[in-house]
Order: structure tokens, then sequence, then C-alpha cells
């Protein structure tokens, strides 16, 4: 829905969108402003703010109790006391062109009755991307500080204020006796990057962006983390005054710079529409000289008397407004395209670039997402970039968006290089040269050398020892990353095999696992127990195990009950040759494996890129030599038990069994067990929260019972 143009939608329509929009947009506040771990840029959350002042524009009798249109912040952290503002702090409207400006001008003229040629004087300051603070101030003193919170209650933060160079703990000057002082905490990004470097160092979590460490610096328990950090502050409005040190926008604002506050040094006021646009220009232009980061320019009309005349609407004053940048780009020369490989083996192009400024961040990596974006082909085949490729040497433009990772959008094509090349996707695994395959209808290349591919190990690892694979008991995620960590060869576990020599490795160490932290003689006896085990699974288990793509837990059975033996499949799955060509059938061996009931070419493909691996076939003989998968019994049905024959769905928490025991039960009556329900299903056995599996099953007709009666239905 959220494609469709707002006068498209329908009443119904209108309705539903609010409400998601209401718990979307409330959502992504709660992580900006208590979590400091926003999740969307700020394009993208201007973007859904509106998108719902449109709807409720349109079909103003939707407006919600909990609409986002009335609401400024998020709500006060339990973890703080609670200071009222005695002047609501308040959001500014969005400006998103040079016309939007142009339109706020023209409002304020029509609200005052102002002519097109009487004066009006409007200032113009960057828009600091920090955390908002009011801090109030009582004969010169500081009493009290909070943050904007929901405008208005917010959260007392007066002792870690304190600890801020930029906020003097008195005020110079002939302060007024009530003054309370409004701004922006923010970090500049030479102490950010200094932070960061120190918490690297550390071994230490790092923080995604200045204006986050600011707010969580500021936002502590303790004062004296808040004392560590760089803090900065720029003071640009007030709240309560017992008195008013001007009489106009720009002379209070001297007035709190004589107080001794920073003020920011590119404030201007201007008389003409075109000066304040200007001006905005000027500062985009500069923004990456500026050393902290802004997000847009604040307008305001200049006269205190014209603003208490305009007033506020909504959460917002009739006098401010914010024209915000737009997404931030630069060009720069793309220098090398690198192949990283995730923990999945997914191969993924990374531009290596010439460093350059975006927004107040030197970026020098920016994502290529896959082959086809290189190409300029996007989904579903679209042409994106007119068909323009990337190539090595191109001058490129890199846009980077809030805490998006930066990405090349296009190239500057007369810039091209004469001897720029086609970028050729590698075909091999540049992490442990395993071949590389691209599966029909994905975009994605794979690594298929799941066993022994370093970038791959511990994910695999993990999978091996999981609970449904060969479940070995004191291999948790903790243990499998200490293992592999290991730099001793009598430690070290970085494949399946190096699990089961591990004791006999450490007979002849003089490195005892019992002296590392967490491991007793006891718990050690116990690994080695578990391990020992496991030396002889079941087939599927195996199978299951090895992780191979799109073989999970039922196709590891159905192949492991169609071939019995572990040594079979492989044999089978090494002789397989797939068809080359679309009126080709492959060979005997893959026509068979293709015919094993339930499992597709998909399946039967991943099957044989895993076997036809040489890396993968060299680690399997390794395990082989310790471990030896038993041969496959297939469960005898049981033709006479009233469910013999039918198709069975469970759905819902199962309270008496689990989803996997429920299976093989159904398997052992002579069932089949499947994931959907569709005009084929039998019976569907719904447990507590069923959902859409329970609702499709009723509308289709087919009957559905609980677990009671499916036990009694089998007679268990």
């Amino acid at each position: 829905m959220r494609e469709k143009p707002v006068d498209a939608l329908t009443l119904e329509d209108a309705a539903e969108e609010l409400a998601a929009l209401a718990g979307e947009i409330a959502h992504h506040d709660n992580l900006y402003y208590q979590n400091d771990a926003p999740e969307i840029d700020d394009a993208a959350y201007d973007a859904l703010r509106q998108r719902n002042l449109a709807i409720e524009a349109r079909f103003p009798e939707l407006q919600r109790a909990d609409t986002p249109s009335q609401t400024v912040g998020a709500g006060v952290s339990e973890k703080f006391g609670k200071i009222t503002h005695s002047v609501p702090m308040l959001s500014l409207d969005n400006a998103f062109s040079d016309e939007d400006v142009a339109d706020f001008a023209r409002r304020v003229r029509r609200f005052l009755k102002l002519s097109d040629d009487a004066p009006l004087a409007i200032t113009a300051e960057p828009k600091i991307d920090g955390l908002s603070l009011s801090l109030r101030y009582e004969k010169g003193k500081l009493v009290s500080a909070a943050t904007r919170g929901d405008g208005s209650v917010g959260e007392d933060v007066t002792a870690n204020a304190r600890v801020v160079d930029d906020i003097p703990h008195a005020l110079t000057g002939d302060a007024p006796d009530i003054f309370e002082v409004r701004g922006e905490v923010y970090m500049s990004h030479a102490d950010f990057a200094a932070l960061n470097a120190g918490r690297t160092e550390a071994g230490l979590p790092l923080f995604a962006n200045p204006r986050n460490a600011a707010a969580g610096s500021l936002r502590q328990l303790d004062p004296a983390v808040t004392r560590a950090r760089p803090l900065r502050f720029f003071a640009y409005a007030w709240g309560e005054a017992s008195a008013v040190p001007g009489q106009t926008q720009s002379e209070v604002v001297e007035a709190i710079g004589r107080f001794g506050f920073p003020v920011n040094d590119l404030m201007r006021r201007f008389d003409t529409i075109e000066g304040l646009i200007g001006h905005y220009h000027h500062i985009e232009l500069i923004r990456a000289e500026l050393g902290y980061d802004i997000d847009g320019v604040v307008y305001k009309v200049d006269s205190l008397a014209l603003q208490k005349r305009l007033g506020f609407v909504s959460r917002f004053p009739r006098w401010a407004i914010a024209h915000k940048f737009a997404a931030e780009k630069a060009m720069t020369v793309l220098r090398a395209i690198e192949i990283q490989v995730g923990r999945t083996g997914a191969l993924t192009p990374v531009a290596k670039l010439d460093p350059v400024t975006v927004g107040g961040v030197v970026v020098s990596n920016a994502t290529l997402h896959n082959e086809d974006y290189i190409k300029g082909i996007g989904q579903g085949g679209a042409i994106l970039r007119e068909g323009r490729d990337i190539r090595v040497g191109d001058t490129v433009i890199v846009q980077r968006a809030g805490d998006v990772i930066p990405q090349v959008l296009d190239i500057v094509a007369e810039r091209r290089p004469a001897d720029a090349e086609p970028f050729a996707f590698p075909t091999t695994c540049p992490a442990c040269g395993s071949h590389a395959v691209r599966e029909d209808g994905e975009v994605v290349t794979r690594c298929t050398g799941g066993l022994i591919c370093p970038a791959q190990a511990v994910e695999r690892l993990r999978h091996f020892v999981s609970r449904n694979a060969l479940d070995i008991e004191g291999l948790g995620d903790k243990q499998v990353e200490f293992f592999f960590e290991q730099t001793d060869p009598s430690l070290r576990i970085a494949s399946p095999a190096d699990i089961f020599t591990l004791e006999k490795r450490q007979a002849s160490s003089l490195t005892r696992l019992e002296n590392f932290d967490g491991f007793g003689a006891r718990s050690v006896k116990n690994l080695f127990d578990a391990i020992n085990a496991r030396r002889r699974p079941s087939f599927s288990r195996f199978l299951y195990a090895l992780g191979i793509r799109h073989v999970g837990e039922t196709n590891a059975r159905r192949l492991a009950r169609h071939y019995l033996r572990f040594d079979d499949l492989r044999a089978a799955a090494e002789a397989a040759e797939p068809p080359v060509e679309r009126k080709d059938r492959g060979n005997e061996e893959w026509q068979a494996l293709n015919a094993v009931d339930g499992i597709g070419a998909i399946v039967a493909g991943a099957v044989v890129e895993f076997f036809h691996e040489a890396h993968n076939r060299e680690a399997v003989d390794a395990l082989l030599r310790e471990v030896r998968p038993e041969e496959e019994i297939p469960p005898v049905a049981d033709t006479a038990s009233p469910v013999s024959g039918r198709t069975i769905v469970f759905t819902g928490a199962l309270e008496r069994m689990s989803r996997h025991e429920a299976k093989a039960m159904a398997e052992e009556f002579g069932a089949k067990s499947v994931d959907s329900v569709s005009r084929k299903t039998d019976l569907v056995v719904a447990g507590p929260g069923a959902g859409s599996k329970l609702k499709k099953a009723q509308e289709l007709g087919i009957e559905v019972i609980d677990e009671d009666a499916w036990f009694k239905l089998i007679g268990r």
C-alpha cells in the first residue's frame, strides 16, 4: 500500500496505513531518542512523516489519537529523573526544496498580512545533528539540564551537563535572573575518530556515528563516563526567561554568546528568499569542511514580535522551518573492486575508492551489491544507470545517507579511461579457492567450499554441532569460537574433522585445555565423551550436518531414505552430470538424483556442486576417517493406521511434542508431513497460536484437530 499514491487511497486503505505509520514512526522515535541507535536514515524517516501528513490532509476525519503529527521526540527513559519543560521544546517543520522555502515565506506573509514588498528579515543557521538540551540558569547559576524527551518532559541530565566543557556553570555578563539556554550537544569528526580509535584498542564496540556517540555519552548514569567523552555544545535558542535580552532572534543569540556559550558563526540574517537559499547552498558546499555533522539549515523569522504573532501549529512553530539536505553525494575514482566472502558464503563486491569526504565522513569503501548491479542490471532485469556498467578506473558518484553503507550510484561516462575493461565476476572463492556458483533466479554468487572456507568456518562449525545435526553437548557458540580462534595446533578446530581429533591432539600436548577459563577436568572429560558418542551418527543427521545448501532436515531424510548409505549418495553425486543446455537431460545419475521424491533440480544441483568441489571431498574424507555414518533404516509405515497415506500439516505451538517429533511420528504411521496447507492437505493439527495455516485450512474446509485429538487418533 505504501507504493500507492495518497490520491488513490480508499478510506479503508488510509485508516490501515495511518495505523501502520503511527506504529512504525513511534518505533523509530524510540530507537533514535531513547536508544541512540536509529535503524533508518533521516531521509527515510522524513518520508514516513510526510506520508502521514499527506494522508491526514486528505482524510482529516481519520486522524488518530496517537498520530505522529502531534508528537515530539519520544518518552523519557525510566533510568533518568524527569524535568518538565516550563516552555515546551518543539520540533520543526521541514522543507526539502528551494520552492518549499519560498512557500514558507509566502505562508508567513499571508498570516501576518504582509505585502510582497514589505520587509521581512529571516535568519539562517546550520542545523546541528546532535542531541537537543535545555539548560536552566537562576541568578546566573546552572541549576538543571534536560533533554527534549517528548517535548513536554525531558530526562534530567544535570550532573552530566556540568562536565561538558562548552557549558558554563555560571553565566557571564548581565544575564536575566531566570534564563533557559537551548542548543545541541554534538561531537566533532576529529574527536569521534579519536574516540573510536581508543575503543578499537580497548576491544570495545564502536559508535556508529558522531550523533549516536554524543547522545549516548550525555545520557550516562555515571558522569565520569560523560567527562571522558569529548562533547561540545552549540547554543541557538532559549526557553523560559524572566527577561529576553533582545528584540530579535539574532540579537538574543548574540547575547547568549556574550553569556559564555559557543554560538555558530555561520548564522546570518537575510531580507530576501534569494539570500536564504544562497546561504543554504553555500553551507551545503562547505559542510564537509565544518568538522561536525549538520543535516540542513534552519530558518527563523528574526523579529520576536512577529514570532509571537505567528505562534505555533501542531508540534511546530509557524515562524521557523528546517531546510533538509538531500542524500549526500560526492565524486571520486574507483581504484579496485574487491570481493568479500560473507559468513554464508555470499560473494559481495566492494568498491575501493580514492578517499572522499561525504557529509563529514571520509569514505574509501562503498558497496556494489552484486554482479548484476555492476553490469547495470536491477531487480527483474530492470535497466540501471541507463545500462552503464561500473569499471575499475571510473569516476563514480558515491552516496551516503545517514548511517546507510555508502554505495556507488553511477559513473561519469565522459571520464572513463580508454583502457577500462568490464569487470569479470570471479568463479572461484577468493577466501578458499573453491568453485563459486550463482543459481538460476538468484543474484548472489556463493562459495561451494562450505567445509573448508575460512570465511564461513565458524558458522559451518556451529551448524555441524547444533542440536538437529550432530548435537554435540558442550560445543556451543562460545566454545566453537574459542577453539576456532586458537593458534596452538593442539587446540584449534577449523573443520569438522578437527572436532574428532581434538582428544588425540590434547593427549600429546603440553598446552592443556583444563588450564583455560571455563574448562575444568570434568568438563573436558564430558566434552570428549560427548564427541566420541557422535562417531556413529545416522546418515540423515550426518548429511544435514554437512551444511549443503538447500539440504535441510527434511531433504536430508529424503536422500538418506532413498540411498540408504552415505557412500552411495556421494558416489551418485560425484558421477552426476547436470544438463548443460535446456534440451539436455543430464546423465543417468543426475536424472536418478533429480527424481528422488521431494528432490528437484535446485536441491540436486546443490548436492552435486558440493561433491564436485575437490576441497569439500578432501574435508569429507578427513571426517570419514573419524566418523562413520550408520546405514539409514527407513521407518516401516503402519499401513493399517488411520492416517496412513494422508497428508498432514502441523502448525502452532505444539505442547506435547516438538515439530521434529511430530513429523517423524506422522511418517511412522504412514502419513506424509508437509509444511504448507493446500487443497491436497488432508488434516491439520493445530496447537496454540496457530495463524495463517489454520485460517487457510478453515477456508478450504480441511479437517482441523488439536494435539490431544491427534494422539487419540493414532492410539498413543
